[in-house]
C-alpha cells in the first residue's frame, strides 16, 4: 500500500514507499484503522485484529466478508465513492473469528474516490475507548498537552486533552480534517507553511489561536512534527498547550504598560506612539495635518489639599471620561501625568478646527463634577500645538503644546492658546524664574524688611508690614514682587508665607525683650493658595503658642481678590484665624471691585485701600469723593483703613483731611531692615513728612 502524504494543496503518494513504516504507525492507534481499496480491505491495524480474533498478518480481504452493511456501493469495485471531506458516519456489523458479530460505528473517509481509496476508522459501539496497555497509549493519555494524530489530511486520533482544550470528543473529530476543524481562515498560510517547514525539517512550532467546539479562538502554543517511523515519514503529530491564561495576562501586562492605571486612558507613551503615526500620516496627506491640545487642571492641588486624593482621583477619572465623551473614534486622549492630559486631533483643515476643538472641550470641562458628595467647578488651561514641518519627533510637539498651555494659565487660566515660537521666548523666561525662585527657597537667599505703618492724625508709628527681599550674586536685595505669583501657581508661597509668619512671631518676641511695652504690629501678606491650605489655620495656631506672643500683635493681610473667590469659604478661614487671636486685613481694597459687604459680613479688622485708589484722591472727578466715603463706611463699620501707597505730600494732606486713620508709602518712609525697624519702634519714628506740617 502506498503512503498519501498532504503537501498542502493534494495527497501525493511517493515513490517505492515503505509500508512497514505506516503499518508501525497505524498498529500503535488505540482504534480500529482499515485501509480500502476497490472494494478491498488491503490492511488492517493491530487494533483490528484484536477485536476480530486475527493473529498474524492481514489478508486481503471484500469490504462485505468484514464489515457488513457499512455504506451502499461499497463493495462494488466499479463504483466511484462519493462522500464528504470531513468523512461519513456509520454504523455496521465487524465479521469476528467464530462466527461471532460485534456492532461497531465510525467514520469512512475517503481519501480517493476515482482510485476507490479509503480510511475506515472505528470502535465497537457501546465501549468507551479503551487503549490497550501499552506505555504509548498511557503516556498519550496523561499529557496536559492536546495531541492529535493525522494520516493523510485525515485525524485517526485525538488524547482526553484534545478534548479538554478544545471541546471535541474523539468521535467527533475521528476522520476530519484539523484545518476545517480548528484552524481559522486567517490562519490558512500559517498552517501550510508550517507543514512545509515539517517536511523541510521534520518540526516546526509557533504561538498562535485556534479555533473550539463552539468557535472562540483559543491561544495555543502548536508543534507539528513529522511521525518518524523507521527513519521516513509516516504522517503527522500536533500538540497543542492552551497558553490563554499567559496571553491574558502578557495583553494586561502590556495594556498597564501602555494605560494609565487610573483613568485607564493611554499614558505618555502610547500617545507618543499614535503621535507619531498621525505625524507620518501627515506627511502623505499635506492637506490636512494633526494637533495636540494639552490641558492641565487650574488649582487642582487645592481640591487634592481640602477634599482629599481620593476626591482629585474621582476627579481625574470622570475629566477622563468627559474627554472621550467630546472626542471623535479616531481622535485619542491621554493621561500624561498628574492632572496634566493631552488629546490628539487628525484631520485638522485650519486653524478654526483648532478653535472648534478647544471650544468643545473647554464647555464640556465646565460642566460641575459631582465628587464624593462636592460640586466642583473646574477651571482647565489649554494649549494647542499643530505638528508642523519644523517638528521632528513627536515629544517636540506636545514639548509646544505644553508651552502654550502654560502660557494660558499665564494669562489667567480657564482659555486656551495656541502656540508660536514668539510665545515659547516667554514661556521659557517664566520658567526660568521658576527655576531661580525653586533655588532660591532651597538655599533660603532672602530676608525680611520692614515698612512702617503710621497714624496719619499724628504721625505715630503703629507697626510694620513684612516684605521678602531677595539677595542678588552683587549683594543687592531685590522685591519679590515679579515672583510672587509664580510662587503660587508652583505652591512655594505655602511654604514662603510659613516662613513669613514664625518670621514675624520672632521679631515681636525679639522687639519686646529688647523695648518692653513697644505694642509694635507686624503684618504679613498671606497668598492665594496659603490661605486656602487646609493645614494653615493648624500650623499659625502652633507657631503663635511656640512663640508665646501676643496674636493680636500679629496682622495678616489677605487680598480682596482672595476673598472674593469663594465668600462662604473664605469666612470660614477667617473665622478659624480669628480665633487664634490674631487680627485680620483686607489688602488691596478697591482692586477687584469687591462688594462692601466684606466689611460686615467678614470678621476684618484694617482695610487696606490699593495703592491705585489711594492715587486717586489727588484726581478729579468722583474719585476722591469715592474714597472718602469708603473711610466713613469703614468708621461705620468699625473697621480699621489703611491708606497703601502714600507717594507725596498731596496724597498725605487729602488724606488726613478726609480723615484716613492709617498709612503707608515711600513719601511716609520706604522699608528698613530689622535693625533699623527697631530704632524706629525705639525713638517713636515719627518722619519729617509729619514733621514738616
Amino acid at each position: 500500500m502506498a503512503a498519501l502524504v498532504w503537501d498542502g494543496t493534494r495527497l501525493m503518494r511517493p515513490e517505492n514507499p515503505d509500508s512497514a513504516q505506516q503499518r508501525v504507525v497505524l498498529d500503535a492507534l488505540p482504534v480500529l484503522v482499515f485501509m480500502e481499496r476497490g472494494g478491498v480491505v488491503v490492511y488492517a491495524n493491530a487494533e483490528a485484529r484484536h477485536e476480530m480474533g486475527i493473529e498474524g498478518e492481514w489478508q486481503e480481504r471484500p469490504v462485505d466478508d468484514v464489515l457488513w452493511g457499512l455504506l451502499p456501493g461499497t463493495a462494488e469495485p466499479r463504483t466511484k465513492l462519493t462522500g464528504s471531506k470531513r468523512g461519513s458516519p456509520f454504523h455496521a456489523t465487524l465479521a469476528c473469528k467464530n462466527g461471532r458479530m460485534t456492532p461497531v460505528e465510525g467514520t469512512h473517509c475517503i481519501l480517493d474516490g476515482e482510485e476507490r481509496e479509503s480510511v475506515i476508522i472505528a470502535q465497537v459501539t457501546g465501549r468507551e475507548r479503551a487503549p490497550k496497555s501499552g506505555l504509548m497509549d498511557d503516556v498519550l493519555a496523561s499529557l496536559p498537552e492536546a495531541v492529535a494524530i493525522v494520516y493523510g489530511s485525515k485525524v485517526l486520533y485525538t488524547n482526553p486533552a484534545f478534548t479538554r482544550i478544545f471541546g471535541y470528543a474523539a468521535e467527533d473529530v475521528s476522520g476530519g480534517d484539523l484545518r476545517e476543524l480548528l484552524v481559522p481562515e486567517t490562519r490558512l498560510y500559517e498552517h501550510s507553511m508550517l507543514q512545509k517547514a515539517v517536511d523541510e525539517q521534520g518540526q516546526a512550532s509557533v504561538e498562535t489561536v485556534r479555533f473550539n467546539n463552539k468557535g472562540d479562538l483559543v491561544d495555543v502554543a502548536l508543534q507539528m512534527s513529522a511521525l518518524q517511523v523507521n527513519g521516513g515519514k509516516a504522517g503527522y503529530v500536533f500538540t497543542f498547550r492552551d497558553i490563554s491564561e499567559r496571553k491574558q495576562v502578557e495583553a494586561k501586562l502590556q495594556h498597564d504598560a501602555m494605560h494609565d492605571v487610573l483613568t485607564g486612558l493611554p499614558n505618555r507613551a502610547l500617545f507618543s506612539d499614535r503621535l507619531k503615526l498621525a505625524m507620518s500620516r501627515r506627511e502623505r496627506r499635506t492637506n490636512q495635518g494633526c494637533a495636540v491640545f494639552f490641558l492641565d487642571l487650574d488649582r487642582f492641588k487645592q481640591i487634592n489639599d481640602n477634599l482629599g486624593h481620593a476626591a482629585g482621583d474621582t476627579l481625574l477619572i470622570a475629566i477622563g471620561e468627559r474627554l472621550l465623551r467630546v472626542l471623535r473614534p479616531h481622535d485619542t486622549a491621554a493621561r500624561m501625568g498628574g492632572d496634566e492630559f493631552a488629546v490628539l486631533v487628525e484631520n485638522i483643515m485650519s486653524v478654526a478646527d483648532l478653535d472648534a476643538v478647544a471650544q468643545r472641550i473647554l464647555a464640556e470641562l465646565d460642566r460641575p463634577f459631582e465628587v464624593l458628595g462636592h460640586q466642583l467647578q473646574v477651571m482647565t488651561s489649554l494649549g494647542i500645538a499643530l505638528a508642523g514641518d519644523d517638528h521632528q519627533t513627536p515629544e517636540e510637539v506636545i514639548q509646544d503644546a505644553d508651552v502654550a498651555m502654560y502660557r494660558a494659565k499665564q494669562d489667567g487660566g480657564h482659555r486656551y492658546a495656541i502656540f508660536d515660537r514668539h510665545m515659547e521666548v516667554q514661556v521659557t523666561s517664566q520658567q526660568e524664574l521658576e527655576r531661580e525662585l525653586r533655588d532660591l527657597v532651597a538655599s533660603r537667599d532672602f530676608v525680611y524688611w520692614y515698612q512702617p505703618i503710621y497714624r496719619l492724625s499724628n504721625g505715630r508709628l503703629e507697626g510694620f508690614e513684612s516684605l521678602l527681599r531677595r539677595k542678588m550674586p552683587t549683594g543687592a536685595l531685590e522685591s519679590f514682587r515679579d515672583m510672587l505669583p509664580v510662587a503660587d501657581d508652583t505652591g512655594l508661597s505655602i511654604s514662603l508665607g510659613r516662613d513669613s509668619i514664625e518670621s514675624a512671631c520672632s521679631q515681636v518676641l525679639e522687639w519686646d525683650r529688647r523695648m518692653p511695652g513697644n505694642g509694635m504690629v507686624i503684618s504679613v501678606n498671606l497668598s492665594r493658595r496659603q490661605f486656602y491650605q487646609e493645614e494653615m489655620v493648624a500650623q499659625l495656631k502652633k507657631t503663635i503658642v511656640s512663640a508665646r506672643i501676643d496674636p493680636s500683635r500679629l496682622l495678616l493681610e489677605v487680598s480682596e481678590g482672595t476673598l472674593n473667590e469663594s465668600p462662604d469659604k473664605a469666612l470660614a478661614v477667617l473665622q478659624r484665624m480669628v480665633d487664634c487671636g490674631v487680627r485680620i486685613a483686607m489688602d488691596n481694597f478697591g482692586a477687584a471691585l469687591g462688594s462692601l459687604n466684606h466689611l460686615v459680613r467678614l470678621p476684618i479688622d484694617m482695610v487696606k485701600l490699593d495703592a491705585k485708589i489711594t492715587a486717586s484722591v489727588t484726581g478729579t472727578g468722583s474719585q476722591p469723593a469715592l474714597v472718602e466715603s469708603l473711610i466713613h463706611v469703614c468708621r461705620a463699620a468699625g473697621v480699621q483703613l489703611l491708606a497703601h501707597g502714600i507717594e507725596t505730600q498731596g496724597h498725605l494732606r487729602i488724606l488726613q483731611e478726609m480723615g484716613c486713620e492709617l498709612g503707608q508709602g515711600y513719601f511716609l518712609a520706604p522699608p528698613v531692615d530689622a535693625k533699623q525697624a527697631e530704632y524706629l519702634a525705639a525713638h517713636n519714628g515719627r518722619t519729617a513728612a509729619f514733621t514738616d506740617r
